[in-house]
């Protein structure tokens, strides 16, 4: 499972990145995280929103009320990302990539676990 200091940095580019591909409501925007991971993040409804409302309040993503994609029931909040928002989640990727290429000389293109 992975910590949850680490689940909760990575929150925002997950967000903005899944916004990017495709407008998306909350619970969808959790369960593609969860598939993404492999079951390793699974974050609350309470973990979410609050981002959500940060991102709309800073102008990163906007939102809209539109019917459920499966038939009759309550109206769900849609969310879309921004130019701004584009921007962020272009800031969010070269910091993870940088992050990333670190690992990369220190662990090596293939990191093996028994080292650990």
């Amino acid at each position: 499972m992975i910590s949850k200091t680490l689940s909760a940095a990575s929150l925002k580019p997950f967000v903005l990145s899944i916004l990017a591909e495709e407008e998306s409501y909350g619970y969808e925007i959790i369960q593609k995280v969860h598939r993404l991971t492999n079951g390793e993040i699974k974050w609350a409804a309470g973990t979410l929103y609050p981002l959500l409302h940060t991102l709309e309040h800073k102008g990163l993503i906007t939102s809209y009320e539109g019917a459920s994609t499966e038939g009759p029931g309550p109206k769900r909040k849609y969310y879309r990302l921004t130019p701004k928002g584009q921007k962020a989640l272009e800031i969010e990727k070269q910091q993870w990539l940088n992050i990333h290429e670190a690992f990369l000389k220190l662990w090596g293109p293939s990191p093996s676990l028994s080292s650990i």
